[in-house]
């Protein structure tokens, strides 16, 4: 048996969750920042094989309605806009926040009890939103796109970069 990066992280997966459990696993199953690349690139060729179409629509424009595609299309106009930021960053912060759930919003912390739930991908209030909304996106907080956006945005006058933020901010 050929063993490859993907086999070798579902055994860590199923080790970690037979020896501790769920969260441990889910964690094991994060990949590095070179294996993360190598299996998106696998993962494309996969659905794109699958589809009989090695360039769906979706992979020339960037513009998937998925995770990965909100975080490219914002990277694009941060880009544009002088918004430093990465997709590991990104990606990293959302998935604290969020879990990758556009539609989250936090109803018991202190800014909810003050009016103002914190709400998207990245958990932005409206007032930050409204202060660090970039031109091209939605006026929707919980708009992926400009959520992603804002917030990156509001990291980068905060933080220098949303690659800075390591907890919630």
């Amino acid at each position: 048996m050929i063993l490859n990066n993907r086999t070798r992280i579902a055994r860590l997966g199923l080790a970690g969750l037979a020896t501790t459990g769920a969260a441990a696993a889910a964690l094991t199953l994060v990949p590095a920042n070179a294996q993360a690349a190598e299996l998106t690139q696998a993962h494309t060729a996969t659905v794109a094989s699958a589809s009989g179409d090695s360039s769906t629509a979706a992979q020339r424009t960037g513009k998937a309605n998925n995770l990965d595609g909100w975080i490219k299309q914002s990277l694009q106009i941060m880009k544009a806009k002088g918004i430093p930021g990465s997709y590991e960053g990104l990606k990293r912060n959302i998935m604290r926040e969020s879990g990758g759930n556009p539609a989250a919003q936090n109803n018991w912390d202190v800014n909810a009890q003050q009016g103002t739930p914190s709400k998207g991908l990245l958990q932005v209030i409206d007032p930050t939103f409204k202060a660090y909304h970039v031109a091209g996106t939605a006026q929707n907080v919980t708009d992926p796109v400009a959520n992603i956006t804002a917030a990156a945005n509001y990291a980068a006058h905060r933080y220098g970069s949303i690659d800075n933020v390591n907890s919630a901010y």
